[in-house]
């Protein structure tokens, strides 16, 4: 596996920046930064290798690393996972299941997810993607002070029409 940074007798340049705590900082010949190290007992890890002469570190590499591991790991845990519900309709829903599944997403986009309506066609019914279409329209209307469209009703497939709504206080 290779390290991501070069440390003590990897580095290769003749020449290094030495910068660090309780170090001078300036150029030193890379044996001599080398035993600058050695005498404190810590590695000499190379920064950055950008432009003519490589930057090093007086450090203890083993606790840089685990360092840039833990704050890796919390920048990816405050990032923000986007949740998708979905719900699913006929062609042929009655008013009260519409009613119970309007009350559903109403709750989801509250929590901050979003939701994706779906209007599933069996069979034959594809004759009536009308209908599909006019029960998604209706259902993002009443769902216009909770969240906003964040995609119109299109046919995926042959036999699912769908859209997506995002909670107001999303960003796209």
């Amino acid at each position: 596996m290779k390290e991501a940074h070069n440390v003590n007798e990897r580095i290769i340049a003749p020449e290094v920046r030495l910068v660090g705590d309780n170090v001078t900082s300036g150029i030193y010949r890379l044996s001599d930064a080398l035993g600058i190290a050695e005498t404190q007992e810590l590695d000499l890890v190379e920064i950055s290798s950008a432009g003519d002469m490589p930057v090093c570190r007086v450090i203890d590499y083993a606790k840089f690393k685990y360092l840039q591991k833990r704050k890796h790991k919390e920048i990816k845990s405050n990032a923000q996972k986007v949740v998708i519900k979905q719900i699913r309709f006929g062609p042929n829903t009655s008013d009260h299941d519409f009613d119970f599944k309007l009350k559903h997403a109403i709750n989801f986009l509250e929590t901050g997810a979003k939701v994706k309506v779906c209007v599933r066609f069996i069979g034959r019914q594809i004759m009536f993607k009308e209908r599909g279409e006019l029960i998604l329209l209706r259902f993002s209307k009443e769902l216009e002070s909770y969240g906003k469209l964040e995609q119109l009703p299109k046919l995926e497939g042959k036999k699912v029409m769908s859209l997506t709504i995002a909670p107001l206080g999303a960003k796209k």
